[in-house]
């Protein structure tokens, strides 16, 4: 194998595994959602539930920790971040009602 075969595998190998930890370590503190459907609030404040799959964006563009996306609730474009159930559980009483976004673009 070439050097430069082997420094770009070793490469991808090493965003996977800093991407699967960045996920452990957000679902420990507190983020449950994250690799999945994750509960996020706009800046304007509506809160609902999109994919949030760390290190993927396909229909939002990553800043960081957070995203530039549409809101479903506010219906406009927004940037948006995650946030712990906990710190919003009095503020919603069924987290299944929330609004959500498309699945896919």
């Amino acid at each position: 194998m070439t050097t430069p075969t082997r420094l770009r595998r070793t490469s991808i190998v090493a965003v996977v595994i800093f991407y699967v930890v960045a996920t452990i370590v957000a679902r420990r503190r507190g983020y449950s959602g994250l690799g999945g459907r994750t509960l996020v609030r706009c800046f304007e404040g509506h809160l609902f539930r999109t994919l949030w799959i760390p290190g993927v964006s396909l229909k939002s563009i990553r800043l960081g920790w957070y995203r530039f996306q549409f809101c479903p609730v506010g219906r406009h474009w927004t940037m948006v971040k995650p946030v712990r159930e906990s710190d919003v559980a009095d503020e919603i009483g069924a987290m299944d009602l929330l609004a959500r976004d498309l699945a896919v673009p």
